[in-house]
């Protein structure tokens, strides 16, 4: 069996993996608002495909390389367009004719241009005069001319004008030429218009409407304005994707700060991939699409709004709490309490937090108190993507809110502690954002390292050095995920504190390596990309493929992100063959294929979407009694196993292990919100059999983290010794 004949295409699974969030926004049993934002998801993740991995494929047109199902890139390029135009159709039938219809009859409705009333029709003209036409400005595009700058991913109104007196006869031919002209729609605007309140409601049972409409028809309704002495005979809507796919000098050591800026350029002025266009003009689609060089496959033309993300704002209307999900609490984490400073805590033992089911709170806590207390001597940290708003910047895409990681760091340094921080520069689409984290720390007195040379450093590590009986004693934080406080609400990882004097020696090699000159050093304890963790991960597959028949049969679980390294999915299938059970829970892109007689009988492959963002990286391996589970920054995907910095850590306490381990198991036993990956390359739902109890997993692990922090409404499993109050005697019956 050839190698290609043992693989699914990489891009057509990960668009897979954007049918299954489709899916949950397609349910009927979901609030309504859930729905909304699954499809939502959907869009702004194709968006980021677009320009990444489409735009790698059209580059690499001339090539012929096939992919690792065998598929060259025109091939994967048509399948692509087929099935994103079929993904998209079945979303927007949704929100037409289920969404939208279904928040109306909850009273919140959305007005098309055609269902105005008179009176909201002179309430809107009026807006648009006074709130919107003094900010627009409108942009000519000339015949064999350059087009002006036209932004990716932001929403244009394009119109198709004609002179008013373009049937005089005595108007000069160019006069009477039509013309485009294309206006931004400024993100300083809202993009959802609310109506005043009518207080029409009738019954004061009943809930008040609210009336909504969007900018986008506001402009397009009253964008004539704009162009006097012009009439508009066509108009539309479009936004672009352009080639995000291409990286930072990496010799420019000296400067490079200004070479990532020149990257951030260079992105905005880039080939244009794709374009995404109401329905209402053919002239203005077609002179567009020429103009940036685009196919008929590359156009997607929406019945309905364009980056749907910008009706989340919906979510946040008061009164509305019936069209969600009951929220889902945020426990606080029993192990550390106010009164016991936290090294204290850490010094008794390791303690793991589950992400958010647990809060993050500790995690900035641990930040804080190492800036405020006199004994920390110093810290270093590695930031990927830490989130929030840069002070004075405007707000942006994931919070207006300041990272307390970074005031942290700020605040250490400006009490005098020793700060190193390693900021990835190259964190895409964070770019920007990471450069003025890097440059504020700068100014703070933090030593800042931009990454490493060729590598994205992906790891999430921070050590604490502090001065304690006469000696420096080191405090290590190890996660899965960010140091994002944001994401870090709806991004499931797991984080582990320790002192263990092991991982401590590790972390400390890390840090020198990664800020100094420093050959790659033996470690006890953790495994980092590129030098040593894929070695790792496939001597502990093959260990366990050696004693697969013996007296413990083997088994393998993990959970990933991502499955697409040939070397690793080889490894499986020959353990699979040698008679280990393997079971892989993977949340998007999978390579590999399960159930193939002869090859892979013995995996299952299994997905997760539900209400929170699966993120974590666990492995385990039976190693015949002797049990081992490992935490990992890092997919199995050749980025993070060759090009990246990442860290696979092991869980040595054995009660947090046993705990991991169980919850890993129960993501098998999801028959609600999994799907099952067949032997075909197709993803089935699973679904309780007769008789079966529902079980599913998020709300399990939701379940177990409240019991254990004593929720309100939940029974914690203890026994509960009765007492009278003193001077009072119980009674017994009569």
């Amino acid at each position: 069996m050839a190698e290609t004949d043992t693989l699914l295409s990489r891009d057509l699974s990960w668009i897979d993996f954007n049918e299954r969030v489709l899916e949950e926004g397609l349910r009927k049993d979901l609030p309504l608002l859930e729905r909304l934002r699954f499809l939502a998801i959907v869009s702004t993740n194709f968006d980021e495909f677009f320009m990444v991995r489409v735009a790698a494929l059209k580059r690499m047109l001339q090539s012929n390389t096939a992919d690792q199902g065998g598929l060259s890139p025109a091939q994967q390029l048509k399948n692509i367009s087929e099935k994103v135009h079929s993904i998209i159709k079945r979303q927007y039938d949704c929100f037409r004719d289920e969404i939208f219809p279904g928040l109306a009859s909850n009273g919140l409705t959305l007005l098309r241009p055609d269902s105005y009333s008179v009176p909201q029709m002179d309430y809107l003209e009026s807006y648009f005069m006074g709130q919107i036409y003094p900010i627009l400005t409108p942009l000519r595009i000339e015949k064999d001319e350059p087009l002006p700058f036209i932004e990716s991913r932001v929403i244009y109104a394009a119109f198709l004008l004609a002179p008013e007196n373009r049937d005089d006869p005595q108007a000069a031919d160019q006069q009477s030429q039509e013309r485009i002209v294309i206006v931004k729609l400024p993100s300083v605007l809202n993009r959802i218009i609310w109506l005043p309140e009518t207080g029409e409601s009738t019954d004061s049972a009943e809930k008040e409407k609210l009336y909504w409409v969007l900018l986008d028809d506001v402009t397009l309704t009253w964008g004539s304005y704009l162009f006097q002495g012009f009439e508009v005979c066509e108009s539309m809507l479009f936004k672009i994707n352009r080639d995000a796919d291409f990286s930072v000098d990496e010799k420019r050591d000296e400067d490079f700060i200004v070479a990532m800026e020149e990257v951030l350029e260079g992105r905005e002025k880039s080939d244009v991939v794709r374009m995404v266009c109401s329905p209402g003009s053919y002239k203005i689609k077609n002179e567009l699409a020429e103009r940036f060089s685009l196919e008929a496959a590359d156009l997607y033309e929406l019945n309905g709004p364009i980056n749907t993300v910008d009706l989340l704002e919906l979510m946040n209307v008061a009164g509305f709490e019936e069209l969600h999900e009951k929220p889902w609490k945020i426990q606080p984490v029993a192990a550390f309490t106010e009164e016991t400073p936290i090294w204290d805590r850490i010094s008794q033992g390791d303690v793991m937090l589950h992400l958010p089911y647990q809060s993050f709170d500790p995690v900035v806590r641990f930040f804080r108190e190492a800036a405020a207390d006199p004994q920390v001597v110093s810290i270093k940290t590695t930031l990927y993507r830490t989130g929030g708003a840069i002070p004075g910047a405007g707000i942006s895409r994931a919070s207006s809110a300041y990272s307390p990681v970074v005031r942290a760091l700020e605040q250490a340094a400006l009490n005098g502690k020793h700060v190193t921080a390693v900021v990835e520069l190259k964190a895409r689409f964070d770019e920007e954002r990471n450069i003025s984290w890097a440059q504020r720390l700068e100014k703070a007195g933090v030593i800042v390292v931009y990454g490493l040379s060729r590598l994205k450093v992906h790891a999430k590590t921070t050590m604490v050095m502090r001065h304690e009986n006469d000696r420096i004693k080191r405090y290590v934080h190890l996660s899965t995920g960010n140091y994002n406080d944001q994401t870090a609400k709806y991004y499931e990882d797991y984080c582990l504190f320790t002192c263990r004097e092991d991982i401590a020696y590790d972390a400390g090699l890390l840090f020198n390596m990664l800020t100094g000159y420093s050959t790659i050093q033996p470690m006890m304890r953790l495994a980092i990309a590129p030098a040593s963790l894929k070695i790792r991960l496939l001597e502990l597959i093959e260990r366990e493929t050696s004693r697969a028949g013996q007296q413990y049969s083997g088994r393998i679980m993990a959970k990933l992100n991502a499955l697409t390294d040939t070397d690793i999915i080889n490894a499986l299938y020959t353990a699979s063959q040698a008679g280990v059970k393997i079971l892989l829970c993977v949340r998007g892109i999978c390579t590999l294929i399960p159930g193939l007689a002869g090859v892979s009988e013995n995996i299952r492959v299994i997905s997760v979407i539900d209400h929170y963002l699966e993120h974590s990286r666990i492995c385990y391996f039976a190693n015949g009694g002797a049990e081992e589970l490992y935490l990992s920054s890092a997919d199995w995907m050749p980025r993070n196993l060759e090009r990246r910095v990442e860290l696979l850590f092991p869980v040595q306490d054995e009660k947090i292990r046993a705990q991991i381990r169980d919850t890993l198991n129960d993501y098998f036993q999801d028959n609600c919100q999994a799907r099952v990956l067949s032997s075909s390359g197709t993803w089935a739902r699973l679904q309780p059999a007769a008789g079966e109890k529902p079980f599913r997993i998020q709300k399990e692990i939701l379940s177990e983290v409240s019991m254990q922090a004593g929720s309100p409404g939940q029974v914690k499993q203890e026994f509960i010794v009765r007492r009278s109050p003193p001077g009072e005697k119980l009674s017994y019956g009569g």
